[in-house]
């Protein structure tokens, strides 16, 4: 991703959503700009493709959602949810959803994995569409969802197994085992502090614990897009604290394409590289806010005065929403 400026300006004016958004110089046309920069940004992990003539090629984004409508039926009458929403994460960035409770955020998850279809609207990942399929996503819910009679190392585990399992049905062909599949998934654990818990069970874990195997369940698996639905809400605040410095530092490593739900600002702009504002349902998005400070992200940014003022306007928007949610 490129980066913005260390000490951005901390003036902000309040921006709609798809035409402009917040930065950290002023407001900015988001859509346009990601297309004229497109050729230019490096996107994590994987290389700008390139034209015969050395000319750079638009790399498309990992995740687009394009003007999804969604409508449930209640009481024989119809239920907007949600309302012409449409969103990006490019490769390798990590991007944050914010809105009221209740306004439809996992209604969008749901869409992004296949496990409910639009009424209108369509979702693509790397430019293909995808929408109603599933199986090309990562999910870590909110709560860690591992199997009690599974060690911890064969819930970290499990992805690869579904993969295999996937692979096995399409081609009736037995895959071919991987045997740096479990020397790997030790080494993340390692990495995380659980050395010496492989052959744990889950009840033997803290949240907290827990929680990290469910991120390298999903960070292990071979889908490109992680789907992270307020993965910390459960914790304790000092558990929380420490849960997102781990995933900063585990995702400074990987830099998988992330979409991340939370109903915590301050979490969101310090995880994220770009923060989605939602409406009340029907949702639709009302601001997009860059996070303008460089990686890798340290808790200290939380104190300055460009991380307050973003938090400031965000919280403002939101009671706005709140009140009209109110008065409706």
């Amino acid at each position: 991703m490129k980066q913005l400026q260390d000490k951005p300006d901390t003036g902000i004016q309040a921006t709609k959503h798809p035409h402009t958004a917040l930065t950290g110089a002023g407001v900015s046309n988001t859509h346009d700009a990601r297309l004229a920069s497109a050729a230019t940004q490096v996107a994590g992990p994987t290389d700008t493709a390139r034209t015969s003539n050395s000319a750079a090629a638009p790399v498309p984004p990992a995740l687009d959602i394009v003007d999804v409508h969604v409508s449930f039926k209640e009481r024989r009458r119809k239920l907007p949810v949600l309302n012409g929403l449409s969103l990006t994460v490019e490769k390798g960035e990590f991007v944050a959803i914010v809105g009221p409770s209740g306004c439809g955020k996992s209604t969008l998850f749901h869409i992004i994995g296949g496990l409910l279809n639009p009424q209108a609207g369509e979702v693509r990942m790397n430019g293909m569409p995808v929408t109603g399929q599933r199986g090309h996503i990562s999910y870590m819910p909110q709560q860690p969802a591992l199997f009690p009679w599974r060690t911890i190392e064969d819930n970290v585990l499990l992805a690869g197994e579904v993969a295999s399992a996937a692979a096995f049905t399409a081609s009736n062909a037995l895959p071919a085992q991987h045997p740096e599949a479990l020397a790997e998934a030790r080494h993340w654990l390692g990495s995380v502090g659980l050395a010496g818990f492989e052959r744990a069970y889950p009840h033997q874990l803290s949240g907290g614990m827990q929680q990290r195997v469910a991120f390298l369940r999903a960070l292990l698996s071979p889908q490109e897009l992680m789907l992270l639905d307020e993965p910390f809400s459960a914790l304790d605040a000092l558990t929380r604290s420490d849960m997102q410095r781990w995933l900063l530092d585990i995702w400074e490593q990987n830099r998988r394409s992330v979409l991340f739900i939370t109903h915590n600002i301050e979490e969101a702009l310090l995880l994220a590289d770009r923060v989605y504002v939602l409406s009340n349902r029907p949702a639709a998005v009302l601001h997009e806010v860059q996070v303008p400070f460089e990686r890798p992200r340290r808790e200290e940014i939380t104190e300055d005065p460009a991380f307050l003022e973003r938090k400031r306007q965000i919280a403002q928007w939101m009671k706005e929403e709140q009140q009209k949610a109110r008065l409706s």
